[in-house]
């Protein structure tokens, strides 16, 4: 019986972590760079932040700096997409962020403010919702941001688990290049951590119960 209790519990050790997924590829317009050159490498395998007051929010487990990592040059306007190692395995909201650097984004931690320039959320029909869950995900950088170096961030927030699991956040930063932007300053922006709260209706919300509408936490989409 000890045996029979291990072997389950073991398999449903590798039934959660089959379940995760990261985002390791960066491609700008039809350009797709090597896996990790432009991203930084988290240290955590593929497994998720769960806490809505760590730093690693901002860029995942060991990605607080990108020494190893390239930057990637991209004009404002530009298409880029980023890809995951499976595809997203967990109901629930994508959404891409950026944040300015003061200098190097490979010397950047993300501790400034950051901005919302995409959400994947929900589409509702037949009396269900649909979740985004793929391997790319493709956006544009603002036409009207100024130059410089920034962190590009995405996010998958699995809500799958809304009767006492914490919401799980899987996290990449890429570092890119802008030019041939403008004047704008973003706004809404928050801190990450601070830009999440446990009580946010987009991760208590019960997606087994009805759900006919949904609000992707986070501050508003910012668009030029």
């Amino acid at each position: 019986m000890k045996a029979c209790t291990v072997i389950a519990a073991l398999s449903l050790g590798v039934a959660e972590v089959s379940g995760h997924y990261i985002f390791q590829q960066l491609s700008v317009g039809s350009k797709k760079f090597a896996v990790y050159e432009n991203i930084r490498k988290n240290s955590n395998y593929n497994s998720p932040v769960t806490s809505l007051s760590s730093n690693d929010l901002r860029c995942n487990v060991g990605g607080n700096t990108g020494a190893s990592t390239l930057t990637a040059p991209i004009t404002a306007g530009d298409a880029f997409t980023f890809t995951s190692d499976v595809a997203v395995y967990h109901q629930g909201p994508v959404s891409v962020y950026m944040s300015k650097a003061p200098g190097a984004a490979a010397d950047y931690d993300g501790s400034g403010d950051w901005f919302k320039i995409y959400d994947f959320g929900p589409t509702f029909g037949n009396g269900q919702a649909t979740w985004p869950m793929r391997t790319t995900y493709t956006a544009n950088i603002p036409k009207c941001i100024k130059d410089g170096e920034y962190l590009l961030r995405i996010q998958s927030i699995g809500i799958h688990n809304p009767t006492g699991g914490a919401p799980q956040f899987y996290v990449s930063c890429a570092q890119v290049n802008v030019t041939g932007g403008g004047s704008a300053t973003p706004s809404p922006t928050a801190k990450i951590p601070g830009a999440f709260k446990a009580n946010d209706p987009g991760l208590t919300a019960n997606i087994y119960n009805n759900l006919k509408s949904y609000t992707v936490p986070g501050p508003a989409v910012f668009t030029c």
